[in-house]
């Protein structure tokens, strides 16, 4: 049973960020939309609805531990990808230590998406 709340308590972790992240930009969609254009991300504001769902979407998913495994994978691909499109510059030590992070992040939900949410957890509930 201590392992269960590990689970719990890193599948907290990995949310929070997206969920905080995603209410933030559906408080000021227009400044998201602004800085997405800025990075040349085509269909800036179409992209900041999509990436809103994700964060809100896929946190809440990681801590109830409901659709766990996919939406896992969805994260880990979403911080690869945003890494690489908003993080890359080697040049500056901030950028570059928030790219490595992102890839340590997706590191963290490839695991919960191959060892699943634990026991405390709705998809738990719903295999009893």
């Amino acid at each position: 049973m201590p392992n269960s709340f590990i689970v719990l308590a890193a599948r907290v972790l990995l949310a929070v960020i997206f969920i905080v992240a995603g209410f933030g930009k559906l408080a000021d969609p227009s400044g998201t939309t602004g800085y997405f254009a800025s990075l040349g991300i085509p269909l800036a504001g179409l992209s900041t609805w999509i990436v809103m769902l994700v964060e809100i979407l896929g946190g809440l998913a990681i801590l109830t531990g409901f659709f766990t495994r996919p939406a896992a994978y969805v994260l880990a691909l979403f911080c690869i990808a945003t890494g690489f499109i908003a993080h890359f510059d080697p040049a500056d030590q901030m950028q570059f230590v928030s790219f490595l992070k992102n890839l340590a992040i997706a590191g963290g939900f490839l695991v919960l998406a191959v060892h699943g949410p634990g026991s405390i957890s709705v998809d738990a509930r719903r295999a009893a």
